[in-house]
């Protein structure tokens, strides 16, 4: 992306809230201060006990901005339950033609996965909202040197390897959650050789037993090339890390590499990740 180019702003799971109006403002000067033109769907808000617009009317909006020329990247503030509503909806040829990246995280897994299952093009796991968070300073500078090609430490981070060593493929995932959501469909990503990446939000113990399970029951564990955990925010505020650790290893089996960062994930410092992108990870030199 160049400098002065347009960004379209969309929400394809559930509509934001007027009390997020304020943040959402600032969050378009900070854009336009940094040199992107935002440019909002007429659906980002619902209003209190309203309705809110339909998958197929959410879906219209986001191809709108796929057909427009003059948008170079799409920015989902959402999150929520309602993102694979769209998903029958979508044009995946105009899609995959536009070349365009689907930025997004939590609810919009679904969407990710299934633009790079249908069309190859990348998509990037990341919530444009953290640039008004509370780390804003330290996202906006990575943020803007990553969009503009400058420095990649926007998708730089930090693991541990806590089974195997090392692996590399192109990777697949995101939350879990939403990610399970596509299981059965045509949107499903192929695991085969691919780095599965898997974080949450809420989701106690039974919860992420839940999910593994059906993981395991989809052959995922027996696809993939590794498993790369974000962070599980309920699961690890509850109980810890290591108890997250030790239960993806139980469904996974002893032979499959796994790793572990506490860079991506729904924490306003959270680091972004290239879904469809290629990615190496070794013991000791992170990524």
């Amino acid at each position: 992306m160049k400098r002065e180019e347009k960004a379209a702003i969309v929400c394809c799971s559930n509509g934001r809230r007027r009390s997020e109006e304020g943040k959402i403002q600032e969050l378009e000067r900070v854009l336009r201060k940094m040199g992107v033109v935002p440019v909002f769907s007429d659906r980002i808000y619902t209003e209190e006990g309203q309705t809110g617009p339909t998958g197929r009317e959410r879906a219209e909006e986001l191809m709108k901005f796929y057909r427009d020329d003059s948008i170079r990247e799409i920015f989902d503030l959402s999150g929520g339950d309602i993102a694979n509503e769209i998903l029958s909806y979508l044009d995946y040829e105009t899609i995959a033609c536009s070349g365009k990246r689907f930025w997004g995280y939590s609810d919009l897994t679904a969407v990710i996965n299934a633009v790079n299952c249908r069309t190859g093009n990348e998509s990037v796991l990341y919530q444009v909202k953290n640039l008004v968070g509370e780390y804003k300073e330290v996202q906006r500078e990575a943020f803007r040197k990553y969009l503009f090609q400058e420095s990649d430490e926007l998708t730089r981070f930090s693991c541990q390897f806590i089974q195997k060593n090392s692996m590399e493929g192109i990777t697949a995932g995101g939350n879990i959650r939403c990610l399970l959501k596509l299981a059965g469909t045509p949107y499903w990503p192929d695991l085969r050789g691919k780095i599965l990446i898997l974080e949450a939000l809420g989701g106690r113990r039974e919860q992420l037993i839940t999910y593994l399970s059906q993981l395991e029951q989809l052959g995922a564990f027996e696809q993939a090339a590794g498993i790369l955990l974000g962070t599980f925010t309920t699961m690890e505020k509850e109980e810890s890390a290591d108890a997250v650790c030790k239960l993806v290893r139980h469904f996974a089996g002893g032979e499959m590499p796994v790793a572990k960062t506490q860079e991506i994930g729904h924490g306003e410092d959270s680091k972004a990740a290239v879904i469809g992108g290629y990615l190496k990870l070794l013991t000791k030199s992170g990524y």
